[in-house]
């Protein structure tokens, strides 16, 4: 989900998305019960941001990547795109350039002076495998952090050389990963107008983006398409499929063949999601009894605010972020050093995670010149953006799901069991509550277990094309957590073989 913001222990870990949700601008609640966005805490967003990003020992040198204007010679597809040769890439036994792996940059069309970067590994299984895109949250975090440290070709050393991951999701998928919204990552602008801050702009960035780049690869333009992606992108992901099916029936350009969607430990549905906080928080035992029945109107305030939200829009969504990140404040403070992105562990002071590999890697001279980004700096998570998109944090983006359900597009919603932030207790909660033609189907499938090399890798339900997840073992971050269990969740997904409705099973809370 998005993170949480915590006053004392911001130590937000997890690079996707993750900084977000804990950039809680403080409890904002007057006496009579009503709730109020004093000036000072809308300055809470962009600060939390920051102490947030340290938590990942994360250090970009500027808040959002804005430059001037890069002497690219974009042609008529709006894209420039090299081949890249890394310098090093341990001992894989064989060259990126036999693989097919590309970097690019393409002019964003509805903007002042966007540009949006963006990384294409060719399948190491075949051109025809289905094209993958992912889209890490944050809001403001680049997909790099998953490139290296999750599901793509290969994982950054000790001694920043690269080594080919095997459980690489390029390994039956053509695999593209995007800096966005623009500031994050290589993407830029030379104008702050260009800052998106909803899912609409985010969403046309991402279909035009989607257009130019099989104009590009006119060779991908027919193979099965997934939108995939983690945390915050629990919003961007629902909203980009939607967009893409709309330009599809509205015959927009090239027709895009979207099958299916994928959202990993996501904020999608605020309202039931904070809800389920406490609830989780008192059966991993991380609160007392006690510590429940306080936080009960702190709960019912939150829910409050996100209806007033919902009607206003605005300085009401400020507040509802304000007031619903003080629950998860108040378990994090409870709880101790827990790590909010697996509670299996604890945090070393502030850090939890360290990312800072990541950046070493990127800002070395060699890397840059093969990336083609000349002098971009590279902006691991951004607090511009996060602190553009604080209006959009309590959105409920489950509302246009139903919609792709009935024309036949597949959702997978997966969880880490372990994972506070967007724990699959809440998930599993708003995927039951979604009402669609084959909700009641679904709500009386039986949970069967999802079992990998003869091991029980997690718990599964599903109907039609919709299919929860529940993974074993894993916090926050999937695919870095249980690599082979993704890999093999990815596989069976794309290919039809999770079961949709079984016979045999046994009913479960899930």
């Amino acid at each position: 989900m998005a993170a949480t913001l915590c006053f004392s222990h911001c130590f937000l870990v997890s690079f996707l998305l993750v900084f977000l949700s804990f950039a809680t601008l403080s409890l904002a609640e007057s006496r009579d019960g009503g709730f109020f966005t004093s000036p000072s805490n809308l300055k809470f967003p962009k600060t939390q941001a920051e102490k947030l990003i340290r938590a990942l020992n994360l250090f970009p040198k500027h808040e959002g990547s804005q430059h001037p204007t890069q002497d690219y010679n974009f042609g008529a597809s709006r894209i420039v795109e090299k081949r890249l040769k890394f310098p090093l890439l341990g001992n894989s036994g064989a060259s990126v350039q036999d693989l097919g792996h590309h970097a690019g940059y393409y002019k964003l069309p509805h903007t002042k002076d966007a540009r949006m970067f963006y990384f294409f590994f060719e399948s190491r299984n075949s051109t025809t495998d289905p094209v993958v895109i992912w889209l890490t949250g944050g809001p403001g975090c680049s997909s790099e952090l998953a490139l290296f440290y999750e599901n793509g070709p290969f994982h950054i050393t000790s001694n920043l050389s690269l080594a080919w991951n095997d459980f690489g999701w390029d390994k039956i998928s053509n695999l593209i990963y995007v800096d966005q919204p623009t500031g994050t990552g290589f993407s830029y602008s030379s104008d702050d107008d260009d800052i998106r801050h909803d899912e609409e702009g985010v969403s046309n960035d991402l279909y035009d983006f989607l257009q130019a780049f099989f104009k590009e690869h006119p060779q991908y333009a027919k193979n099965d398409f997934y939108i995939t992606g983690e945390s915050y992108a629990g919003h961007y992901i629902p909203a980009f499929a939607a967009r893409v099916h709309q330009g599809n029936k509205n015959r927009e350009g090239l027709h895009i063949n979207l099958k299916g969607f994928a959202i990993g430990n996501g904020l999608t549905n605020p309202e039931i999601q904070y809800k389920a906080y406490t609830d989780y928080a008192l059966d991993m035992k991380l609160i007392q009894q006690s510590d429940y029945n306080r936080m009960s109107k702190l709960v019912s305030d939150c829910q409050q605010a996100i209806k007033l939200c919902a009607v206003d829009g605005g300085s009401s969504c400020v507040s509802a972020y304000t007031v619903c990140n003080n629950i998860f404040n108040r378990i994090v403070d409870i709880s101790g050093g827990k790590n909010y992105y697996d509670i299996r562990k604890t945090c070393d002071g502030d850090l939890c995670y360290d990312f800072s590999n990541m950046e070493d890697f990127l800002n070395q001279k060699s890397v840059r010149d093969a990336l083609g980004v000349g002098d971009i700096g590279f902006v691991s998570c951004s607090s511009a953006v996060y602190e553009a998109m604080v209006t959009d944090w309590m959105r409920n983006l489950e509302v246009g799901i139903p919609a792709l359900l009935e024309d036949g597009i597949k959702l997978l919603v997966y969880a880490g069991e372990y994972d506070l932030i967007c724990n699959w207790l809440g998930n599993s909660r708003w995927v039951h509550a979604m009402e669609w033609s084959g909700q009641k189907q679904f709500v009386a499938a039986p949970t069967t277990p999802f079992s990998v090399d003869a091991v029980e890798a997690g718990l599964q339900k599903g109907h039609g094309p919709l299919t929860f997840l529940k993974v074993h073992n894993a916090g926050h971050m999937v695919p870095m957590d249980q690599p082979k269990a993704s890999l093999e969740m990815l596989r069976r997904w794309i290919q039809g073989k999770f079961p949709s409705t079984e016979k045999d099973g046994h009913l479960s809370p899930m």
